[in-house]
């Protein structure tokens, strides 16, 4: 009996050795781990928004919708005018630099040069946003469109701004 005693005096000396030698964290450790881990979880997720939406809101900028295309004839019959209206929808004010067009598909365009070839109302070429800009092609008046429009023909056009955004359409003379 006395051995047995011994035996399980030993059983618990071992015993309470090896719950000693199991250290974890402390309760209050774990938390405040837990928290730092959550509060970087939330810059980083922070800093992609704010980067995507940065991103997303730059390139809206100017945004190019055709709103009309207006082929004139004369009282002669001379069909030497082509007005087109050009509206920003987007956010910020875009300034047209380029324009080009083609008689028989996008892949010919060809571009216009200013004054000879086209005038923009208003003469700067910056369309606010919200707001639109009208562009006369003078038909044969520089040589780069050639001499009149056709009737029933399509004509191919892009506008350019200086920001690189850009409208392509197609519009049939009538």
């Amino acid at each position: 009996m006395i051995l047995l005693e011994i035996v399980m005096q030993e059983v618990k000396l071992s015993l309470l050795k090896v719950q000693r030698a199991k250290k974890g964290i402390s309760p209050i450790l774990a938390t405040l781990l837990l928290i730092v881990i959550a509060v970087g979880t939330i810059m980083i997720t922070y800093a992609w928004v704010v980067t995507f939406t940065t991103t997303q809101t730059q390139q809206a900028g100017a945004v190019l919708v055709l709103e009309n295309v207006r082929f004139h004839e004369s009282a002669s019959g001379a069909k030497n005018r082509t007005d087109i209206t050009i509206r920003n929808t987007g956010t910020a004010d875009g300034k047209i630099v380029a324009i080009y067009w083609s008689s028989s598909s996008f892949a010919d365009l060809k571009k216009l040069t200013a004054t000879t070839d086209y005038t923009l109302d208003p003469t700067s070429g910056v369309v606010s946003s919200l707001s639109s800009v009208k562009i006369t092609v003078l038909w044969g008046a520089g040589g780069g469109t050639g001499g009149a429009w056709a009737s029933g023909k399509t004509y191919y056009f892009k506008v350019v701004t200086e920001a690189g955004s850009f409208l392509e359409f197609p519009a049939k003379a009538p």
